[in-house]
């Protein structure tokens, strides 16, 4: 860099000549230079502004774009409790109505600390004094083992059980907070709900996974930490799934029957508002499965869904409705029942001799095996598949229920004839209670297919045309004079006009054939029968009714009963109006006449 001198010898010579003061040329190369230097750090400073301003700019930009990118994407779990990141957060289970069915408590775990511990011995005692359940002798074991430092003790206590072992006053007896599954309504409920256990556990949380029925179908949903004050609400109707379950409880205890269960389904929704199945269990203590016998022996088997049966007679209203549909009959079209019928070595009989004649509706009031059976002859084993495949009796039934997932029907191979026969009155194929309400709904909504769910809809889904409209006019009109005329005679509720028809299935045994004196009873019944609104399927396994001379186990004596009553104390909870009888079966003429 060159500096200029401040008394340049050609300014100053040339000053003197002038007769001027050389002092002011130094003073003004000063003031220059000064000047300079001043611009000079001037702008310095502003580039070092510039910069810093850019940085902040760059901050704030990429503070806002992570910010934006956060809250346009899914949260992540937080990661609570160790450090190997335990989540215990799971949303509540409400009813149609937002009564609670499962929530979560808070609660506390107990662990020690053996080398904390004064009087092991002493505490192991008093630890088995609170909880019999424990070992009190392998306690103390597990205390003074000189290789162990950290012992579980108990992963929940009551907050009795938690004050009595903090008066034990031993400081190795430590406490640690979690939240645990807990079920308000106890056995009510208990099989839609499943249950559910805790997982990984640390010292300040633990895992809730869980482990059967809606608890694990939506474990993703339950669990997703962006829904945790969403509270799943689910079709069911708590008050009436209390009142199924004590009435069918009731049932099953008078009639001495070994298991029962009840769907109650809206017709058109496919919303399932009450399912039961007998025996129970309390979730909040769920037992341990079955190691031996049948499955259906353990309350933890759901027979409304996981129960797979040969239902007898209710599955004729199909085989008529296919006949109506294809219009291979009208509902006064002349059947012959003359029996028995034959076919090859095997004969098909009726209960009674109903006579050699009967018109379609006859053949249903009666519940004649022959009549139906002709019917099936006529419409043939291929057609039959293809009709009952559009109801979903040959696939598994699709409900939010991870027990339904694992369970499908038996069907017959090959499809025979004589298969065709047998299914057209309920023997040589399984389906469930809960896919016959769905069966039955379809019939009589105006022949819309319906899919049940567990979870609350506000409008009938879009669903395709299994039977037309005048096809379930018929078979509503039938339903009822099965009621009023035939085998169903004990569901005649005044002012609440019931369609239906019953259902008595030997059961099979367990190398062939068929048990004796062991019923499956069932009844499906349609409320109310001139507009119907809901399906309710009672069935109940090996019941039998005394109070006669000889012992009854059709379903018109047991199913039948349990099932009215059902109805009678259910049907004004679902704010239905009495109506007379005469004015249901003039709309239901009204109703066949007009398609």
């Amino acid at each position: 860099m060159i500096r200029t001198p401040l008394r340049p010898l050609a300014r100053v010579l040339r000053a003197r000549e002038r007769g001027e003061d050389p002092n002011y040329i130094e003073q003004e190369n000063l003031r220059l230079r000064r000047q300079e230097l001043r611009d000079t750090g001037r702008v310095r400073a502003e580039l070092r502004l510039l910069v810093l301003a850019l940085m902040f700019l760059s901050g704030f930009v990429l503070l806002g774009a992570r910010m934006g990118l956060l809250a346009a994407t899914e949260p992540v779990e937080m990661r609570v409790g160790l450090v190997e990141g335990i989540s215990d957060t799971r949303s509540d289970i409400t009813d149609r109505n937002g009564r609670v069915l499962a929530t979560n408590l808070a609660t506390h775990a107990l662990y020690a600390e053996t080398r904390r511990m004064v009087d092991p011995v002493r505490a192991a005692r008093e630890l088995g004094r609170i909880f019999p359940e424990l070992d009190a002798d392998r306690l103390a074991a597990r205390f003074t083992d000189p290789d162990r430092s950290f012992v579980w003790v108990r992963t929940r206590l009551s907050p009795e059980q938690k004050q009595a072992v903090h008066d034990i006053g031993e400081p190795g007896l430590l406490f640690g907070p979690r939240k645990m599954r807990v079920y308000p309504n106890g056995r009510v409920a208990a099989h839609i709900l499943g249950g559910a256990r805790f997982g990984e556990q640390g010292v300040r949380a633990a895992e809730i996974l869980g482990v059967a029925g809606a608890e694990l179908y939506f474990e993703e949903r339950l669990r997703d930490p962006s829904r945790a004050n969403q509270p799943l609400q689910l079709s069911i109707d708590l008050p009436l799934q209390a009142t199924i379950t004590e009435v069918l409880s009731g049932g099953m205890q008078v009639l001495s029957a070994r298991g029962a269960s009840a769907v109650l389904m809206d017709a058109h929704t496919g919303e399932v508002l009450s399912l039961v199945s007998l025996p129970d269990f309390d979730p909040n203590d769920r037992p341990a499965p079955l190691t031996e016998g049948e499955p259906a022996d353990s309350p933890l088997f759901n027979r409304a869904v996981q129960g797979y049966y040969e239902l007898g007679s209710v599955m004729k209203a199909f085989t008529v409705a296919q006949a109506l549909e294809e219009g291979d009959v009208t509902p006064d079209t002349i059947i012959d029942t003359r029996g028995p019928l034959r076919w090859g070595r095997f004969r098909i009989n009726d209960f009674r001799d109903y006579g050699s004649e009967m018109s379609v509706t006859k053949v249903m009031v009666h519940s004649s095996n022959i009549g139906t059976a002709r019917m099936a002859q006529e419409i043939g084993a291929e057609r039959q598949q293809d009709f009952l495949r559009r109801f979903g009796f040959l696939d598994r039934m699709a409900i939010e229920l991870a027990e339904a997932q694992r369970a499908r029907p038996l069907l017959p191979e090959p499809w025979s004839e004589l298969s065709a026969m047998t299914i057209s009155y309920g023997h040589g194929l399984t389906t469930s209670p809960l896919a016959l309400a769905a069966g039955y709904a379809a019939l009589v909504n105006g022949g819309r297919q319906v899919t049940p769910t567990l979870l609350r809809r506000d409008a009938p889904p879009d669903a395709p045309q299994v039977i037309s409209a005048r096809s379930s006019a018929q078979m509503r009109e039938i339903l009822h004079d099965v009621v009023y005329e035939g085998t169903a005679s004990f569901a005649r509720i005044p002012g609440y006009p019931v369609g239906g028809k019953t259902g008595s299935a030997d059961k099979p045994g367990p190398n062939g054939g068929y048990k004796e004196d062991a019923v499956l009873a069932t009844f499906a019944s349609v409320f109310p029968s001139h507009d119907p609104k809901y399906v309710l399927v009672v069935t109940l396994d090996e019941a039998v009714d005394t109070t006669g001379p000889e012992p009854r186990r059709t379903a018109g004596w047991t199913a039948v009963p349990i099932s009215a009553e059902i109805t009678r104390r259910v049907a004004p909870m679902l704010g239905l109006r009495p109506v007379a009888l005469k004015q249901a079966e003039a709309k239901l003429q009204a109703d066949t006449g007009a398609q």
